[in-house]
């Protein structure tokens, strides 16, 4: 029985394995493969794009759209205005999308593929920089083209050379490789990607400021430093935090105090009724501005092992506090 008949009685796992393994073996040699050839061609389509006054305008069909697809998708989030056109529709007026000055990027292993070859005459027109992702370096589409970016491959990894596998594992990372080049050279920063991707978790964690989700006012605790043991603690419990700052007339903080202090006096066995808040405190407690990111918080804690820390503004102000619970609500943490 051929494998296409298969039933899960007659399933061969240790073929399904040995063709796996195949898969990973080939499409790592053509990235291999890819990395060596790739010089000159590379970088004057880096620069291109760099000297782009519109967009990068990415098509290709089948496979090569879908990676297409990804392509413009990871430039417009790393910096390069980008956007996928389907060759298909551009012959049929989505072509108006395209204006001088932008970069064209047309993907087609074959370098042959009718609805961009259709397309071509009219492209040239528009007056746009024409880029060719190709695995024929003599093909229609190199042949048109200003700059050719070479994304052939020996073999696909379908055990009938057919299926496009390796060639599009290999347009993936050239495309992947021509937008990590453009954020580098862009200057390309965290807070920047951040920006495009406010909406999950990363954007949140780029975005969001410790005075963003700190608490602050009537909310933060604090004593002066001739307060009662027992004034302290009665001020830790109503704040909630499981610390409390001690702060001189002026907001200064001269340090903190925190259940892990109070855990540890109470096995020293001291008198802990007689001493007041600058006796039990620790003086030299962990700060953040409260115009640091949130995740620069959430680090500070988790590297010295710490709950809780104090907010302070530029001179040394107390304005807020800031524990666990606050970030993970927030959903930094």
């Amino acid at each position: 029985m051929s494998p296409a008949n298969a039933t899960p009685e007659t399933f061969d796992a240790e073929r399904a394995l040995r063709l796996a393994r195949e898969t990973f073996d080939i499409e790592s040699k053509a990235l291999l493969g890819l990395k060596a050839r790739q010089g000159e061609g590379f970088t004057r389509a880096v620069l291109a794009v760099l000297q782009c006054t519109g967009r990068v305008v990415v098509m290709g069909m089948g496979k090569s759209g879908h990676v297409g697809r990804k392509i413009a998708a990871t430039l417009a989030s790393t910096g390069t205005p980008a956007m996928f056109v389907h060759p298909a529709e551009a012959s049929h007026g989505d072509l108006g999308m395209v204006t001088p000055g932008d970069v064209v990027l047309a993907i087609s292993n074959s370098g042959e593929s009718d609805e961009l070859a259709a397309i071509l005459p009219a492209l040239k027109r528009v007056g746009i920089t024409l880029v060719a992702m190709t695995g024929r370096a003599g093909s229609s589409l190199a042949n048109h083209a200003d700059l050719v970016l070479d994304s052939g491959v020996d073999e696909e990894a379908c055990p009938l050379n057919l299926a496009p596998t390796a060639s599009t594992t290999a347009q993936m990372a050239l495309g992947d490789a021509l937008a990590v080049a453009l954020l580098d050279a862009r200057g390309f920063r965290e807070e920047d990607f951040a920006r495009s991707h406010p909406g999950g978790a990363l954007g949140r964690k780029l975005l969001t400021h410790v005075r963003d989700v700190m608490r602050s006012g009537d909310e933060v605790p604090g004593v002066p430093p001739d307060t009662s043991f027992v004034d302290m603690m009665k001020e830790m419990t109503r704040k909630g935090l499981g610390a409390t700052a001690v702060v001189d007339p002026a907001g200064q903080v001269l340090g903190i105090f925190t259940d892990g202090d109070l855990r540890r006096l109470v096995e020293s066995g001291q008198d802990l009724r007689g001493l007041t808040a600058r006796e039990a405190m620790h003086p030299k407690p962990r700060l953040v501005r409260a115009d640091a990111l949130a995740v620069e918080a959430a680090d500070l804690m988790e590297q010295h092992r710490i709950t809780s820390v104090l907010v302070v503004d530029a001179a040394g102000v107390l304005v807020g506090a800031l524990n666990t619970n606050d970030l993970m609500r927030a959903k930094v943490i």
